[in-house]
């Protein structure tokens, strides 16, 4: 581990450690009066409930968050190289991502819970993977036209010389140039992917098994102690996606961070 790197994990340690006594001590004290548990109680709670609870509401919510990733991410760059291929309908295509961003998911989340069929016992909610799929489409598909026009211009007028097509060009090219944003653009989905799910979750209340229904349950039982702990995991599995997906863009373009491939 190099000194810098070192350095950013002692930091990022002192920091949650931080955080953690903060909280401990506003919780026992100024906030005692709002019913905001301390990290001990969470910590019971988790130990109480058990690995398989979560297991089983955060499988429902990580599936639809995946499936609306994936869904999201192909369209934004089918999208995105529809632009480079044909600018001519840049104007029209940004305009629909640019909507698709601007849709109140309030307004958007009960339309598709009517179009949808009700989810079966233990299933998957199509609103929560819509969302998803919506909630990453607009930052994909700007930072993957940003990502591909990043190509320096000598090599495309290159490639032109030698008889490429604008395909060639961006399959040899811009694609290549393109994977470090690209790969910057993938890790934020990531996490409003999780959120677009969790979204979908808590406005269809057809849905029985998933952290979106388990909010709900604990907000009506009042047991704050048990929404911190599925807000806690929350923002645990959506950092474990950013920094997986961060590490996968250093293997693949290893050159973003100034190494040989």
């Amino acid at each position: 581990m190099t000194g810098e790197r070192a350095r950013t994990v002692w930091i990022g340690a002192g920091g949650a450690l931080g955080s953690i006594a903060l909280w401990w001590i506003a919780a026992a004290t100024v906030l005692s009066a709002f019913q905001i548990p301390t990290p001990l109680e969470v910590v019971e709670v988790f130990h109480e409930r058990g690995f398989g609870y979560y297991e089983r509401v955060f499988s429902i919510t990580l599936a639809e968050s995946a499936r609306g990733y994936v869904v999201g991410v192909v369209l934004a760059l089918a999208t995105a190289m529809l632009v480079l291929l044909v600018p001519i309908l840049e104007p029209l295509v940004m305009q629909f991502a640019v909507i698709t961003y601007c849709l109140p998911i309030v307004v958007l989340a009960p339309i598709l819970i009517t179009v949808h069929e009700i989810p079966e016992k233990g299933g998957l909610s199509p609103t929560a993977i819509d969302l998803a799929a919506v909630s990453v489409f607009f930052t994909t598909v700007v930072g993957a036209v940003l990502g591909f026009r990043a190509a320096d211009r000598s090599t495309l007028d290159v490639v032109e010389v030698y008889g490429g097509s604008r395909f060639q060009q961006f399959r040899r090219v811009r694609l290549v140039s393109a994977l470090p944003p690209l790969f910057s653009t993938l890790q934020i989905a990531a996490p409003a992917a999780f959120l677009g799910a969790l979204l979908g979750e808590y406005f269809d209340r057809h849905l029985e098994i998933g952290v979106g229904p388990s909010l709900i349950l604990s907000q009506n039982n009042r047991e704050t102690a048990l929404a911190w702990s599925l807000g806690i995991g929350c923002a645990v599995v959506s950092g474990l996606a950013y920094v997986v997906l961060g590490l996968v863009g250093r293997a693949i373009a290893p050159w973003s961070k100034g190494v040989a491939p």
